[in-house]
């Protein structure tokens, strides 16, 4: 990961000298614009505290960042591949522009050519990009009381029905539902492995999951359907405090989350998600060593089951589980978010800074001993 070679402190000065060396090899997202720029950027440099700093291109569009128009930083990543780079100019050109393949057509381009040179060079297709960063803009003006006409406008949506359907499957509901009175409240929260959604209602964190995880919209209707008035848009406390917590996390300060959290699960399942929280930062178990820590050596398959029904990303550390044989196992936000993640928190237990907590009272369960 970037921190395992260079601090936070090694970076901003690279960025104050605009250090040609360190060209495609780190990105710098300003917090305060919500802008990401190459290091070598000639704009005004920003206040250290509203930086943070990514690998990859992608990784800065995954965590809701819009590209710099004055250093261009996806142009530069994407020079060697002319499909990517024509792509690329368009998209510069045109980034509230609905994107389709017919479009990658018209363009004189292959779909799958191009969605091979996209994985390659930002970890995403094309139309991921485009979606994620259009979607964002809207997500945003919705969560700061905007108007919907207002957040389809600026997630660049020509029609308020586009706008409507591809909000539904992010969160399950057109932006139209919202009332202002739902208990549940989902908000959109930045970090250098991707975006997430949180859900809390004014007490506890209800769900934390990555934006492009598969089983999020299932996750949020069980949700909806659970919470009285269903969910709806803005931050309450608990997403404030575990938005905090993660800042935290990322930027080597330590692992150590108290949000409170608010279990939907059975009783085993809960016990389980207990247990993941008293592993260490730093250390992994296999399935068959939770099975044991909670007395059930041979429910190893239900604890295997417990662990990927978890709905509440790293809080809730299922990606501390491994195979028996050492190996890495299916996470839902993906393989190489739960490699970042370990490899983070073992720099952690290196450097003296794991914390080690122990998880205190449960929430409210809106959805009863449902699994």
């Amino acid at each position: 990961m970037l921190y395992d070679t260079y601090d936070h402190d090694t970076l901003y000065a690279a960025l104050e000298r605009r250090d040609p060396a360190f060209e495609g090899r780190a990105y710098v997202a300003v917090t305060s614009t919500g802008i990401f720029c190459r290091l070598t950027c000639p704009a005004r440099n920003p206040k250290s505290e509203n930086c943070r700093f990514f690998e990859t291109v992608g990784e800065c569009i995954e965590a809701g960042f819009r590209p710099c128009k004055r250093c261009r930083p996806l142009a530069k990543a994407a020079e060697g591949d002319p499909g990517v780079t024509k792509l690329m100019a368009a998209f510069e050109a045109e980034p509230e522009r609905r994107w389709t393949e017919a479009d990658i057509v018209a363009l004189g381009l292959d779909p799958s050519t191009v969605r091979r040179g996209f994985k390659r060079q930002f970890g995403m297709t094309f139309l991921e990009m485009a979606r994620l960063s259009r979607l964002r803009d809207g997500f945003v003006t919705l969560s700061g009381g905007g108007r919907v006409i207002d957040a389809q406008l600026d997630a660049g949506f020509d029609s308020p029905s586009g706008f409507r359907a591809a909000f539904a499957r992010l969160l399950g509901q057109s932006p139209r539902s919202f009332t202002g009175g739902e208990l549940l409240k989902a908000d959109w929260i930045d970090s250098p492995i991707g975006a997430l959604v949180a859900v809390s209602d004014r007490t506890h964190l209800h769900l934390l999951e990555f934006v492009d995880r598969k089983a999020l919209p299932r996750e949020l209707k069980k949700l909806r359907e659970a919470a009285p008035g269903g969910i709806g848009i803005g931050r309450l406390p608990p997403t404030e405090q575990i938005a905090a917590e993660l800042a935290g996390f990322f930027a080597g300060e330590g692992a150590r989350f108290e949000t409170p959290l608010a279990y939907h699960g059975s009783p085993f399942t809960r016990e389980v998600w207990l247990e993941l929280q008293r592993i260490p930062a730093g250390e992994t178990r296999s399935y068959g060593d939770l099975a044991k820590a909670i007395g059930r050596p041979s429910a190893t398959r239900a604890v295997a089951r417990a662990n990927g029904a978890n709905q509440i990303a790293i809080a809730i550390p299922c990606h501390r589980v491994i195979g028996a044989d050492g190996s890495l196992t299916g996470y839902g936000g993906g393989l190489w978010r739960k490699r970042k993640l370990i490899d983070l928190e073992q720099s952690y237990a290196t450097k003296g800074k794991e914390k080690r907590h122990v998880p205190g009272n449960q929430g409210p369960d809106l959805l009863g001993a449902a699994s």
